[in-house]
């Protein structure tokens, strides 16, 4: 320390001597660096990781659906500009038989050439090899699957396929790009055990469902700078005649759109839930050079007399700002990749995508310290220029003392029931009133930061009650391979253990408003439809209307339009009809962007006979296992979820996910709290130490002593946590909307007990930090504090 400059060595020792409050300020400073860190790292890790698996596996740029196109089509599609490569497939849905498993399964059988690999999103072989062509019952099945169901190659699993129930035999475990994120029929979240990925030879699935010289599925891949929705145009027009189905870009691929859904969640978190810690951390940073400041006037005289000018003074305690800053910014580097590492391993887990490990992220790095150091920076700037604005003269004498002015406190202060001990508490808040509002800034800043995040359980137990049992009333759903007549319900009611039945047609459409479209699908649903219901913003149910169509807030707000506006829809099925429909309602549904109309009604636009697509049952408990047994190989249907299966596989997800997130932030929640008042108090003590002395003899006790010291930052809390919770409501919405994409929306659902929760954390970390300070209290020195100078 010799060799330092003697501004230098006295910041050194001015960070020892407050080493506790530095160390606090320090934890909030790492907890905003580390979930900034983590966002954005783990958001490079997937993206990265994603896009160099899309280009190795070459993972198509459009696809599209069709009910049967002759592979003569295929030289149509290829003559259009822009194309690069393209690949027709079959791809159906088959029911399972699983050792061992109740439930039915599904899996999603999509077709291979009959030699070599595929084209476009090839697959990445974890063991074994590609089917032969000359063995038709050879399998590659997806690594998910085979790892929920202990899998191997060589073992063999039942399929029903067009009705005819097959052995298969597992030759090849792998994945591909087109399925990241898989989804059974009727899932909202991926179970792996029910629902898998099989790739065959094609002649084999040519064979097993009549498609001879024909597909039902296209990929392709466009020119660099090609315009996608020029050809995803001509991609329609050619495939109309037979059915087609609507391209979509990948963009809207169901697996990538998750992917990109969940990237946007890290761009959401990195932006906002750091700023809450950097605010507080800025406050308190402010805090402490001001009262550093003021036990330094003396020095500040005589440094000025010696010939230091304002912008030394100033950088010097800029540098101390800067100094316990920059402690925080390196330990939230390591606390945040503790917590990537963590957040990637979860997202392996639910994204498969090979080699996805975490890795260090510059810009997360560079970002999250120059957030963190100019934060520091704008907190003390106002008092390190107020220290340097100070004459030597000026400097050298005593601050002025407080103007105790009643007004209109002394109503308060004269109150016969306050005592001496609560007398001094409010004295002494309203004596300091910009730093009575940063601690009451700092703790409400907690309680918000808790509320939302916290909010999400109250939000998905909404979710859960509105998805599986207000608007989803059935036990299974049934999807056909292709419309079927209104027989097929009666067929179905027919089953072992059912006790009503209702049908279901989904139709892919694009609907337009003005100049805007989306591409959408739209439900038919009977008139008085019970198995599936739908709900208004206020929780009313909404009858099916007979002429009009009934939108999903998303999508209408993606639309603009109302309730009356009319909407153009262009069927993409049968006839492809185009027709106007008023809005009738719109309806709050948390997964997709669906639109509604009655059944008969869009049969009869379609100009068909009664068709349905699938069919929601509802079983008696006592027969459900006949049910299971009967239904797997009824021929036409293409697949089978049960509500029971779902339910536990969202929940199974959840707890391996939201639970985890939502603990870490309850952790750093608290840490904010905790940093805010271990900050107060110690400033407290140090500027009171000598009022607490004389108080200590004149006969206070020590726990009245404690109790003016902590009954202020009590007071602050009590104040501060309702505000908190109200900021937090307002954060929910925040980053709910923020949050909010096509595939699903958060509801902002604040339970009184989240409120209680969030209050508990704060109260208790708040405790803890305030136990360290007490502590102080009960060692003071008396006769060294009255020695000592103000």
């Amino acid at each position: 320390m010799k060799g330092l400059p003697p501004l230098d060595i006295k910041l050194l020792r001015d960070i020892w001597h407050m080493r506790g409050q530095a160390i606090a300020v320090g934890i909030i400073v790492a907890c905003g660096v580390a979930i900034m860190v983590m966002a954005l790292g783990t958001l490079s890790t997937l993206s990265a990781s994603r896009d160099a698996y899309y280009e190795r596996y070459r993972f198509a740029d459009i696809f599209t659906s069709v009910r049967r196109a002759p592979e003569s089509a295929a030289a149509r599609l290829r003559a259009i500009d822009g194309v690069q490569t393209i690949e027709t497939r079959i791809v159906r849905l088959v029911i399972l038989r699983i050792p061992g498993v109740e439930e039915p399964a599904n899996a999603q059988i999509v077709s291979l050439p009959d030699t070599g690999e595929s084209i476009l999103n090839r697959i990445v072989l974890f063991s074994g090899r590609y089917p032969e062509t000359r063995s038709p019952d050879e399998i590659i099945i997806s690594n998910a699957f085979a790892e929920a169901n202990g899998l191997q190659t060589g073992d063999a699993i039942e399929a029903v396929m067009n009705g005819r129930l097959r052995a298969l035999t597992i030759v090849g475990i792998g994945d591909s790009p087109e399925f990241i994120y898989a989804l059974g029929p009727g899932s909202l979240m991926p179970d792996d055990r029910l629902f898998g990925i099989f790739w065959m030879r094609r002649q084999a699935l040519e064979a097993a469902f009549d498609l001879d010289g024909a597909f039902n599925s296209v990929s392709l891949t466009v020119a660099p700078g090609t315009d996608t929705a020029l050809v995803i145009d001509q991609v329609d027009d050619v495939l109309a005649p037979y059915g087609g189905t609507g391209a979509i870009d990948r963009s809207d691929q169901l697996s990538n759109a998750f992917v990109e859904s969940e990237m946007n969640q890290l761009k959401t978190m990195a932006r906002i839930i750091p700023a809450v810690f950097l605010a507080v951390s800025a406050v308190l940073i402010h805090s402490i050079l001001n009262r550093l400041i003021q036990t330094e006037r003396q020095q500040i005289g005589l440094f000025k007399a010696f010939g230091y000018s304002r912008r030394e003074i100033t950088w010097h305690y800029l540098k101390f700002a800067i100094a316990i800053t920059a402690g925080g910014v390196l330990a939230g580097f390591a606390l945040g990749f503790i917590l990537q590492n963590l957040i990637t391993q979860l997202y392996a887990e639910t994204f498969r995508i090979p080699d996805l490990t975490w890795r260090i992220d510059s810009f997360a790095l560079f970002a999250s310290a120059l957030a963190a150091l100019g934060s520091a920076i704008a907190g003390s700037m106002s008092a390190a220029l107020g220290a340097a604005k100070l004459s030597p003269a000026e400097a050298m004498q005593p601050a002025p003392p407080v103007n105790y002015h009643q007004g209109w406190l002394r109503y308060i202060l004269q109150m016969r029931w306050l005592d001496e001990p609560t007398r001094l508490i409010l004295r002494h808040l309203f004596r300091f009133p910009a730093r009575t509002a940063a601690n009451l800034f700092g703790i409400a800043a907690a309680v918000a930061l808790l509320v939302s995040t916290l909010f999400s359980f109250d939000a998905i137990d909404t979710m859960m009650e509105q998805m599986f049992f207000r608007t989803n009333a059935h036990d299974a759903a049934i999807t056909f391979f292709e419309g079927r007549n209104d027989t097929a319900l009666s067929e179905l009611s027919r089953l072992p253990g059912v006790m009503s039945a209702e049908g279901v047609r989904d139709i892919p459409a694009s609907l337009e408003a003005g100049h805007r479209s989306e591409r959408v699908g739209i439900t038919g649903l009977p008139a008085d439809a019970q198995l599936r219901r739908i709900l208004s913003a206020d929780g009313r149910y909404v009858d099916i209307p007979s002429t009009g169509i009934v939108l999903s807030s998303q999508l209408a707000d993606m639309l603009h339009i109302t309730t009356g506006d009319v909407v153009t829809a262009h069927f993409l099925d049968a006839t492809r009809p185009v027709v106007d429909r008023p809005v009738t309602a719109v309806v709050d549904e948390f997964v997709g962007t669906p639109a509604f109309m009655d059944l008969q009604t869009m049969n009869a636009l379609l100009d068909q006979p009664p068709t349905i697509s699938g069919a929601y049952l509802k079983l008696d408990p006592l027969a459900q296992a006949a049910f299971e047994e009967s239904v797997i190989e009824r021929p036409g249907i293409a697949g089978v979820s049960l509500r029971a299966a779902a339910i536990d596989s969202f929940e199974e997800t959840l707890q391996e996910t939201i639970y985890i997130m939502m603990s870490i932030y309850a952790v750093i929640g608290g840490a904010i709290a905790a940093g805010v008042v271990y900050n107060a108090a110690r400033i407290s003590l140090t500027e009171r130490g000598r009022e607490l002395a004389s108080l200590r003899v004149l006969g206070f006790t020590h726990h009245e002593v404690g109790y003016i010291l902590l009954g202020e930052l009590a007071l602050v809390a009590l104040v501060g946590i309702p505000i908190g919770c109200i900021g937090g409501i307002a954060l929910a919405h925040l980053i709910a909307t923020a949050m909010a994409t096509e595939l699903y929306r958060i509801p902002v659902v604040v339970n009184p007990s989240t409120l209680g929760v969030a209050a508990m954390i704060v109260l208790f970390s708040s405790t803890i930090a305030a136990l360290f300070v007490v502590r102080r209290v009960r060692s003071l020195d008396l006769i060294a504090v009255l020695k000592t100078r103000e």
